[in-house]
């Protein structure tokens, strides 16, 4: 039975360099990338793919762009449409692809645009919501910064961490008009600034990585009454010392087949992986470890989990690692790839 090919699409920003997506070829064997394509784009905040595997969505300065994923994993360009507003932080889509939605770190606001579900292409904005409040580090942290924004994966709540007034606010999605109402709000530590969040693959546990408190914390998610309901069941650090001064918790992964989750750490420059209990969800550290770079700003599992890569967002490269599940470590495996400022990173299997 012959393999499957894999792509992996990274994105960067593109001072000196127009090309804002580059398209790598994957070798799962080795874990190693080979340089494929550039796409035309400029400051590619982030980039993510819709459910259906068909199209590819990416942060701009003009606002987002969308992309058709061709059958070699080449990218061709759709359209592109205005956010009405400064450029965003993180883009995801609903699991039925009706809807984009985009985060706005430095206006604190979610754009919910309306996707073609045949064609791909971005249509007119359907929902406009500001966070209002103050965070508790006036330098830093004074206003609202939206950072993530995804579904739960019953598709029927809109979750967004915002890292700037530490809070996870919960909007009901009307499937209809594409708009958004608050129901609840999820209330993390004062100064944790909650940066990413992901779902465990059924859906029962939400994953919330903070930067300022290098944690995760660990919700089981179910609904009462037409309500959703998230308890917090554990947290665990995502650095080894946890007292550590400088260092701030950033990339929050989860493998393909939903046994792991990678988090990085910038300032220590470590990747942390751990294993989730399928049936409580909670987590164990395997290892963390540095990662031979400076700020990994995004690191994945390769979808067979023998590999790590990690993109250093300040020394301008990737590094490669081969997972010792036996012994609880990483090694590194062959050279650097150099890459100006990667923002994150996505595979795709064609």
């Amino acid at each position: 039975m012959a393999k499957s090919k894999c792509v992996a699409y990274v994105s960067t920003y593109t001072m000196g360099d127009n090309h804002g997506i580059k398209i790598y070829d994957v070798d799962m064997d080795s874990g190693r990338f080979t340089g494929k394509a550039r796409i035309e784009i400029t400051n590619s905040s982030y980039v993510t793919i819709s459910h259906n595997g068909r199209f590819l969505y990416s942060i701009t300065d003009f606002g987002v762009e969308s992309f058709k994923i061709l059958p070699d994993g080449n990218l061709e360009l759709i359209n592109a449409a205005s956010i009405n507003g400064m450029r965003g932080c993180y883009l995801s889509t609903d699991y039925n692809d009706q809807y984009l939605f985009c985060a706005g770190y430095h206006d604190g606001k979610i754009t919910v645009l309306r996707l073609d579900t045949e064609t791909g292409a971005v249509g007119m904005i359907t929902d406009e919501v500001f966070h209002r409040g103050l965070g508790s580090v006036a330098e830093r942290s004074f206003r609202p910064h939206i950072s993530c924004v995804k579904m739960t994966r019953d598709n029927k709540y809109l979750c967004a961490a915002d890292l700037g007034i530490d809070y996870v606010t919960v909007y009901r999605l009307d499937h209809q008009r594409g708009t958004l109402r608050q129901v609840d709000i999820i209330r993390c530590d004062i100064e944790s600034a909650p940066r990413h969040i992901k779902f465990s693959e059924d859906g029962r546990f939400l994953y919330v990585i903070s930067e300022l408190k290098n944690c995760i914390d660990v919700y089981r998610y179910h609904e009462d009454n037409d309500m959703p309901f998230f308890d917090l069941i554990q947290t665990i650090p995502t650095t080894d010392n946890y007292e550590a001064q400088g260092v701030a918790a950033s990339a929050l992964n989860i493998s393909n087949d939903g046994r792991y989750i990678l988090a990085s750490n910038a300032g220590e420059n470590t990747v942390s992986l751990f294993e989730i209990n399928q049936d409580s969800g909670e987590l164990t550290m395997l290892f963390c470890l540095p990662v031979s770079g400076e700020y990994p700003k995004d690191a994945m599992l390769f979808p067979d989990n023998r590999h790590i890569v990690s993109l250093n967002h300040e020394t301008n490269n990737m590094t490669f690692f081969r997972v010792d599940y036996e012994n609880k470590c990483m090694v590194m495996d062959g050279k650097d790839i150099p890459l100006k400022q990667g923002n994150c990173i996505i595979f795709h299997e064609l």
